[in-house]
């Protein structure tokens, strides 16, 4: 194979790689919102004047963790309609009298902003872990 051809392909490969690596770490609009709004839901939860979800539930990385609510896992498969989620959030009342979740929502412990981040948090908990500091942008 002559010189010409040998660089040809290798600057062919080289872009490829560089593409696939500028694809890979392209996150659409959405996505980036979503993770913004998870690293914020990530501190209203862990906030001990706000969510305070620690107390009752194991959850992503979070030291310390209660044990009076079920551990926070494979939250999507669990609700796959969001809004659901957004509800038990809002106010676990609605769907059981005796739950011992805080009604955060309707008690104004949250805001609509604030329940709507925790939400987007949580749900990125697909096991004992959460998003990692750098998957959730946190600095």
């Amino acid at each position: 194979m002559g010189q010409p051809v040998k660089k040809a392909i290798v600057a062919s490969a080289v872009g490829v790689v560089f593409g696939v690596v500028a694809l890979a770490n392209t996150a659409t609009a959405q996505e980036k919102a979503e993770m913004s709004a998870a690293a914020k839901g990530k501190q209203v939860s862990e906030n001990r004047k706000k969510g305070n979800c620690l107390a009752y539930d194991v959850m992503g990385d979070g030291a310390s963790p209660g044990n009076i609510g079920p551990p926070l896992v494979a939250m999507k498969a669990r609700f796959p309609d969001k809004a659901k989620l957004r509800e038990q959030i809002w106010d676990a009342a609605n769907k059981n009298p005796n739950s011992m979740m805080p009604p955060f929502g309707r008690h104004g412990v949250l805001t609509e902003k604030e329940v709507d981040a925790v939400v987007e948090y949580v749900y990125t908990l697909w096991n004992t872990r959460a998003c990692s500091r750098e998957e959730l942008k946190l600095s």
